[in-house]
């Protein structure tokens, strides 16, 4: 099964994790195919890269500098970045043999900034205190999952669910 098939909450990162799946923003290569990407754009610092990768996906994602530069080191020891010093930091630009590999997987790329814009559309949701109700929120969905299948058995119908799961959500967006 492709990921995109299981991931049905449109590839937020933590989403598999209430189901038992450890989901990622970057699957294997991906950080390595991102950077370049940004660089295609012009020379930057570790730094800027890591602001704008978690800018391009809401907050959702944040790089860390332990694998930012780590993976900017591999790609200059590769020869697809060079760096260079400007005012005391390290910057980072794309050379001839880097566009060519950032050109040799273009739907990658592309997979990688749509999922990016997926988590800035949740963004405005997502914050310590979303956390804290991501629990109880999955288990209201478990629940409601299986009211549907009971009331369905019974000929009851979805209705009920529905007019129980409409309540919290009008009572919640009053708050």
């Amino acid at each position: 099964m492709r990921r995109e098939e299981w991931n049905f909450f449109g590839g937020f990162p933590w989403a598999g994790m209430a189901f038992g799946r450890r989901s990622r923003f970057f699957e294997s290569g991906e950080i390595r195919l991102a950077l370049l990407s940004l660089l295609s754009e012009g020379p930057k610092h570790g730094y800027q890269l890591m602001k704008e990768i978690s800018e391009r996906s809401g907050g959702v994602y944040r790089a860390s500098a332990g694998s930012v530069y780590p993976t900017l080191q591999q790609l200059e020891d590769e020869g697809l970045v060079e760096a260079a010093q400007q005012s005391g930091r390290r910057v980072f630009s794309l050379t001839a043999a880097g566009r060519a590999e950032l050109e040799r997987d273009p739907e990658t790329v592309r997979r990688i900034w749509e999922r990016a814009e997926r988590c800035e559309d949740w963004s405005q949701w997502v914050g310590p205190d979303s956390f804290m109700v991501w629990g109880p929120l999955t288990e209201l969905v478990k629940s409601g999952l299986r009211a549907a299948g009971r009331a369905h058995a019974r000929h009851e119908g979805p209705e009920r669910v529905r007019a129980i799961l409409d309540r919290a959500r009008q009572e919640l967006d009053a708050l």
